[in-house]
């Protein structure tokens, strides 16, 4: 409403864009209860970042009635007036809004994580831009014609577009007099973007600030109980000294649940931070963890960080809790055991690597009890009641239940932990009771021994599996993988039979990037046929999609600029820049196709053929009095960004690099569509045309 008022100075005309908005919206959310699509951060993010692009349509054809009822000539009917300012863009707007649906596609073909995190964001905007496209050719023109009356004000009285008339004008003149020098231009900072294009990193995803720490730690197998909370008690006081952090709680082993397989030796503390506004001036979470790291430093000691949701959901995904993890495969367990000791070893001294670990799978002390058949027949016990005797001596076993108000705790009773900690005293002190009432020690009716064997064992595609945990800082993923790569091949030789998957948020992104590189040059050919079914030409067709390539050039300096990685969500920004691009660059062939028409009548009437310094005059007009609609179309799309760019709290991470790339994109885009269309436009339809006449030329001039 504000652009509507700002450019064209007429209050009325604000309320068709007021009442279309939320009408586009209802009917999105409308759809969404359908298809059974929740209100999340992800979907209601989708609706955020169409916003702009859902009115640019009645933006555009409220201003082409304006325009119309401008040179409306007395006598004339307003009401045909807007109808035929209506029909004149109406059918390429409603083409340009379906380019911006059809280019979400690539997002619906995302599997696994990314697919389950961007589908509601790919859904709602794709929604919400077929709403907009149906209500810019039914609910926009009778709007139009309700809304859009009184005096309106022509576009020369107004300051802002004075001012953009002024600036444009001579800038359209200087390009249209160089045009090949303008393409070359174009084509060298298209070719200068590799630069900072070459100089962004890599990842899956931006981590997300759940506003916890989850710190794993994993130390060599053989721990003690007792060593276990002595160490998760000395950590936690550690942790809670530092002033950002709120409550400290940490867990060694295993919860009495066979869902949760963890070892002895394999710490989870959950670390619960206080507002950010409590924090140290300057302190951020890669900071703070930065400095736990420092004081958390043990010998035999593996330290590892994450968030909490995010390790549940790459532990249950990739059975990695790492950023990165090497899953060695094979076909013997102590061989894969040296082998990752070798990558762990290896992977160490890259850049970047914090903790790496190597499983230890074959360092366990197992207590066997083997029963001596002989021993039992002669003395009548059976094996069923030796194993009785053990399971009661060493696990417990349950007498009773105590009542304490409404709380109830099962008494176990079992020996003394000196009596079952040592091998000798369980051979001499558990008694088993013989058939005639008698009782025996362990140790005369079977074997007690200490045995070594593995810790864990894995299977992975029917295949021994060990894995190697890598966690690493101030670099991104794709190429602290490819350093890690090259040095583990270098270091490493791999017996027959044996080999590595690399496998945690690696793994997802090489899923995404293989999916996306099939699917994005697919979407582009559909986006082609579109623009074609429009323009019914392929000049015209190609010259818009001449300006996608262009668009990126604003979204990889802006990205870099930002420090952002390239991941799923940035590409997402890319992709839903490319719809809106193709938008702009449809809006400005229209006013030029318009304008060189009008031309062409006018050299018809005069009784001579279109030339060279016509089709200058024709691109002028069609650009320099149509900057106007240009420049409200972008204003919408950026004033819809800028807060998305601002945001903070929880999501924002994601949110942010989507919306980078599109405002980084639509200021070179705008600039290619305000210059180098044209150039481009005025080379391909001035290829067959004849030079204006000196004397024309001498008038022009």
């Amino acid at each position: 409403a504000l652009v509507c008022f700002v450019f064209l100075l007429h209050v009325r005309s604000a309320l068709v864009a007021i009442i279309t908005l939320p009408v586009g919206i209802l009917m999105a959310f409308l759809a969404m209860h359908l298809l059974g699509i929740g209100s999340n951060i992800m979907s209601l993010g989708g609706i955020a970042i169409a916003i702009g692009a859902m009115i640019d349509a009645a933006i555009v054809m409220i201003e082409n009635a304006h325009k119309h009822l401008e040179r409306l000539k007395p006598g004339q009917s307003r009401s045909e007036a807007i109808v035929d300012a209506a029909v004149e863009v109406g059918p390429a707007l409603f083409f340009s809004l379906l380019v911006i649906t059809v280019s979400f596609l690539p997002i619906f073909t995302l599997e696994a994580q990314e697919g389950r995190m961007f589908k509601p964001l790919a859904w709602t905007k794709s929604l919400a831009m077929a709403a907009a496209a149906l209500l810019s050719v039914t609910l926009v023109p009778a709007l139009m014609l309700l809304f859009v009356r009184g005096r309106i004000l022509p576009e020369r009285r107004n300051p802002v577009n004075r001012l953009l008339i002024w600036l444009y004008r001579p800038a359209i003149r200087l390009v249209l007099q160089a045009r090949l020098l303008t393409v070359a231009f174009a084509l060298a900072i298209l070719a200068a973007t590799a630069w900072p294009a070459s100089r962004i990193g890599t990842e899956f995803m931006p981590t997300l600030d759940e506003g916890t720490l989850f710190y794993m730690p994993t130390t060599l197998p053989g721990l003690s109980v007792t060593k276990t909370a002595e160490l998760l008690q000395t950590q936690g006081k550690i942790i809670r000294s530092f002033p950002e952090v709120a409550s400290v709680y940490g867990k060694g082993g295993r919860a009495g649940t066979a869902t949760d397989p963890a070892p002895l030796e394999m710490f989870e503390t959950v670390i619960n931070l206080k507002p950010k506004a409590l924090w140290r001036p300057g302190m951020n979470v890669d900071g703070l963890i930065a400095e736990l790291d420092r004081a958390l430093q043990f010998p035999g000691v593996s330290n590892a960080w994450t968030m909490p949701i995010k390790a549940r959901t790459d532990m249950l995904a990739t059975g990695i809790r790492t950023p990165v993890g090497i899953k060695l495969l094979g076909r013997d367990l102590g061989e894969l055991e040296t082998l990752a000791r070798q990558v762990e070893a290896a992977v160490r001294g890259v850049p970047g690597t914090t903790s790496a670990f190597a499983e230890r799978v074959t360092g366990g002390s197992f207590l066997d009890i083997v029963p001596d058949r002989t021993r039992l027949a002669q003395y009548g016990v059976l094996i069923e009641d030796l194993q009785q005797a053990v399971s009661s001596a060493l696990g417990g076993e349950a007498v009773t239940t105590t009542v304490e108000g409404r709380e109830r705790y099962t008494v176990n009773v079992r020996y003394p932990r000196d009596l079952r900690s040592d091998p000798r005293a369980i051979a001499s002190d558990v008694l088993v009771s013989t058939m005639r009432g008698s009782m025996l020690p362990l140790g005369q009716l079977a074997e007690v021994k200490v045995n070594q064997g593995p810790t864990t064992i894995r299977t992975e595609n029917a295949q021994l599996a060990v894995y190697v945990f890598v966690d690493y800082r101030d670099r991104d993923l794709g190429s602290y993988v490819a350093d890690a790569r090259r040095a583990v091949q270098e270091k490493v030789k791999f017996p027959p039979g044996s080999y590595a998957i690399w496998s945690g948020q690696f793994e997802f992104l090489e899923r995404a990037e293989a999916r996306l590189q099939i699917v994005v040059p697919a979407t582009l050919l559909l986006i082609l046929v579109l623009l074609y079914l429009n323009f019914r030409r392929m000049t015209e067709t190609l010259i818009v999609m001449l300006s996608l390539p262009f668009s990126l050039v604003g979204g990889f300096w802006f990205v870099w600029w930002m420090g952002f990685n390239m991941s799923v969500a940035v590409a997402v920004g890319f992709i839903a820049l490319a719809g809106v691009a193709a938008e702009t660059g449809v809006v400005m062939l229209i006013y030029l196709d318009q304008a060189l028409k009008e031309r062409q009548r006018r050299c018809e009437t005069e009784g001579r053929a279109l030339d060279r310094s016509d089709l200058r005059a024709a691109i002028v007009e069609g650009a320099v009095e149509r900057v106007r609609p240009k420049m409200m179309t972008v204003t919408a799309i950026m004033a819809g960004l800028l807060p998305i760019l601002w945001s903070t709290g929880t999501g924002s991470e994601v949110m942010q690099r989507i919306a980078v790339p599109m405002i980084g994109g639509m200021v070179s885009s705008t600039l290619l569509t305000l210059l180098v269309i044209p150039a481009l436009y005025g080379l391909v339809k001035g290829w067959d045309l004849q030079p204006a006449p000196a004397a024309i030329r001498e008038a022009h001039a």
